[in-house]
């Protein structure tokens, strides 16, 4: 007959470890939510805490002056204290259960313990009180950081040998996508307005955009020529309500620079003739190329303080023109004004076919019509029917892609204006048409 086994007597050892387990799963939630807190701390965020005077705000100025290094000591602190904290609790628990069970059970608890104790509750504090817990916590990780992190910076170095690549040795980053996402959440969440969500993402996309997406075309600019007098040139500020005009010599590519309104009737006031010379009026022109991207153009025009941009292709030609307000459009969306003529782009015919201008963006009539139309070549519907046809197309000339057939509603003389859009799996048995519409008496 086998005698049973004694159940093993605790003892002060067994004591002793589980508290060293306690003790490291606090440090674990202490560093854990310093790692938090530093995570979320950027340098100019700490010196406006030490200009606030908050204690310990100048410890957390000098860990952001090298905030890869601070987040690599805080990684290796908490991973070092679960680790060894579940490590002494399966010893303990291997004394009093038998083999894989003993490690099974130390896991699961050690684990489940970490996971609330150590990660979700002091986490969340630094969410809700980031810059209290890092100044708080700032003394402790900058006195164990000049011993660790010799040992943290060759711990990484050796991962990177493994995987190389850009890793946290090289500092903390955030895509851009995932900036996207989190502005998402947060209009979910109902942290910020869904207008100010599409405001943010219209930044992110100026500089994905370039020049020639948002410029006013060549055919659709006011210009004065050089020739025209003074009163002629004023006649054509007040129809269409401009403020700075170009001014062209002989032909529409030839820009000599822009005449102001304000330039105009001071020399009218002044008593000017309204039939004499005016080039003294003429300002320089600003000259930028169609592929520039929008955001640096922003830029360029803020420090040179210049209002309106002439647009040339790469053969120098005048492509089109752009105004800081063109590019702040792409930002807060249209603005109207007493002088602007409201223009419908979109008409919709019914459920499934679209009177669009030709100058529709190509990746509006995307979202319009959940297709994928290629735009790395054209900008606007007008172009990709062009592009596509090879030729200028007549009335009523057609063109399937995609699940649309695209038809040259209206062109006039050797540009498209208008475009029929209508999708082909809902077209109706006796609704579309392929011959020529009626010509247009303007074309």
């Amino acid at each position: 007959m086998i005698a049973a086994q004694a159940a093993p007597t605790p003892n002060v050892g067994d004591a002793y470890a589980l508290a060293v387990v306690l003790l490291l799963v606090l440090a674990a939630a202490f560093f854990g939510a310093a790692q938090t807190a530093m995570e979320r701390m950027t340098p100019h965020r700490a010196l406006k805490l030490r200009e606030g005077g908050m204690a310990g705000a100048d410890r957390v100025v000098r860990l952001m002056h090298d905030p890869a290094r601070t987040l690599n000591i805080l990684a290796l602190l908490v991973l070092m204290a679960q680790v060894t904290g579940v490590a002494l609790l399966a010893i303990v628990a291997d004394r009093y259960l038998s083999g894989t069970l003993a490690f099974v059970i130390a896991s699961v608890v050690g684990s489940a313990a970490l996971f609330v104790a150590a990660e979700v509750a002091p986490k969340t504090l630094a969410v809700q009180r980031t810059d209290w817990v890092a100044c708080r916590t700032a003394r402790w990780v900058a006195l164990l950081a000049r011993p660790l992190g010799p040992l943290a910076s060759l711990l990484i170095w050796a991962g990177n040998v493994i995987a190389p690549g850009k890793g946290l040795a090289s500092g903390p980053f955030v895509t851009e996508d995932a900036l996207r996402d989190l502005i998402d959440v947060a209009e979910e969440d109902e942290v910020i307005e869904e207008s100010e969500r599409a405001m943010i993402h219209s930044i992110f996309e100026l500089g994905d955009t370039v020049v020639r997406e948002i410029m006013v075309p060549r055919p659709d600019m006011v210009m004065v020529s050089a020739a025209d007098s003074l009163r002629q040139v004023l006649d054509v500020m007040l129809r269409d309500g401009h403020s700075r005009i170009p001014v062209y010599r002989d032909d529409r590519d030839k820009i000599a620079g822009l005449v102001y309104a304000k330039d105009a009737l001071r020399r009218l006031h002044a008593g000017g003739g309204e039939e004499g010379p005016w080039d003294d009026l003429l300002r320089s022109a600003y000259f930028v190329p169609e592929l520039k991207p929008v955001d640096a153009l922003l830029s360029e025009l803020q420090t040179e303080k210049v209002h309106l941009a002439i647009v040339v292709d790469e053969y120098g030609a005048t492509a089109g023109l752009v105004t800081i307000e063109d590019i702040l459009e792409e930002i807060v969306g249209e603005i109207v004004d007493e002088y602007d003529r409201e223009e419908i782009l979109v008409e919709q015919l019914d459920g499934s076919r679209w009177r669009v201008d030709a100058r529709l963006a190509v990746d509006e009539l995307d979202e319009l019509t959940d297709t994928d139309l290629p735009d790395d070549e054209w900008d606007t519907v007008g172009g990709l029917l062009f592009g596509l046809l090879g030729h200028v197309p007549k009335q009523g000339e057609q063109l399937e892609i995609d699940t649309l057939l695209l038809t040259a509603e209206r062109v006039k003389g050797r540009r498209i204006a208008k475009v029929l859009v209508e999708r082909l799996s809902d077209r109706r048995p006796s609704g579309p048409s392929s011959h020529a519409l009626e010509p247009d008496p303007a074309g």
